[in-house]
């Protein structure tokens, strides 16, 4: 019977396991992650899984560079690690083309109520990121409360057809901006339970960071500074210890400035980095989008490399032994 591996046909005999055809391939002892008809299918689901005429199989493993090296959220493989926002730009060509530049799959989107006397004629954001291409993050910016969240993210849902996928922020104060975590996890477990996908925005604190993780929330997104501060990653080592405990992606969001804030992120460990402001607000947008992209990648290269350690003294990176001096 005829499977296709990595979007190539290729023949096996009839009620064969995926397991086995890992094994068929040189796969056996690899560390790899195999998705079965666009559903991620489970290591422990390899030897128990019998596959028909016509499953698809894709086998990905990681590679270093940051070209190939994806990651996943609610099923879905990503090979960009950058989310950008919609916002701030001073018109939909200007978003179209920072968005392109910065090679982001995943974009939000804010949810607002509709201008009843909008011209018709003018550009629908959806055409200058159409779904087809993009993922669409629908988010609750603007949301002081667990009940408006909800409902921005039920409304969110009916909008994009059954879109599950939701960035979850609820705002303590319109002064600061950061999150009001108590109300955050009454939001996340009730939109967890509606079978939603939450990706959650909070404090760069490991404790609600874990909280949110053990609600079910598919990412954890800590802040690195105030949103739209640019004033980078204030505190690297809770970031780290954020990381470092997590076993969902962990997102840097909010108060990035520059591409060296970016590959800072991504050198702690991070999945990716989401912002807005950074890009939209650069004298040269799109310049800035494509510099941001860049930073991602090297800082997910440096960090699959795994940097030198920190030394008190130098050493010589010629040897001292046999100068003629």
């Amino acid at each position: 019977m005829n499977i296709y591996v990595n979007g190539e046909s290729r023949n096996f005999p009839e009620h064969i396991t995926v397991a086995q055809v890992t094994a068929l391939l040189g796969l056996a002892d690899k560390r790899i992650a195999v998705e079965w008809n666009k559903e991620i299918l489970p290591i422990d689901r390899h030897s128990l899984q019998t596959l028909k005429e016509g499953d698809r199989l894709e086998i990905v493993h990681a590679i270093g560079g940051g070209q190939d090296d994806g990651f996943t959220l609610a099923g879905k493989v990503y090979h960009s690690r950058l989310l950008v926002g919609t916002g701030k730009y001073k018109d939909m060509e200007e978003t179209r083309r920072a968005i392109e530049a910065s090679g982001a799959e995943i974009v939000t989107v804010a949810i607002r109520r509709t201008n009843i006397g909008q011209n018709p004629d003018e550009p629908n954001l959806l055409d200058v990121i159409p779904p087809d291409k993009y993922t669409i993050l629908p988010n609750t910016a603007g949301c002081f409360s667990a009940d408006d969240a909800i409902r921005t993210c039920r409304l969110a849902r009916e909008l994009l057809g059954g879109h599950k996928l939701v960035k979850l922020e609820v705002l303590a104060d319109r002064k600061t901006l950061f999150p009001d975590v108590a109300e955050t996890y009454i939001a996340a477990e009730l939109l967890v339970k509606e079978g939603f996908d939450v990706m959650v925005y909070t404090n760069d604190d490991p404790i609600a960071a874990k909280r949110l993780e053990e609600i079910g929330c598919i990412a954890v997104m800590p802040l690195a500074a105030p949103i739209g501060s640019g004033l980078g990653i204030r505190n690297p080592y809770n970031i780290l210890t954020i990381v470092e405990n997590a076993k969902v992606p962990i997102l840097v969001d909010a108060g990035v400035g520059t591409a060296s804030d970016a590959a800072i992120a991504m050198e702690l460990g991070c999945a990716g980095v989401l912002m807005n402001t950074a890009i939209a607000e650069a004298k040269n947008p799109v310049l800035m989008a494509r510099a941001m992209k860049q930073g991602i990648e090297a800082g997910r290269a440096a960090f699959l490399a795994g940097r030198m350690p920190r030394k008190r003294f130098a050493s010589a990176s010629s040897p001292i032994d046999g100068l003629f001096l």
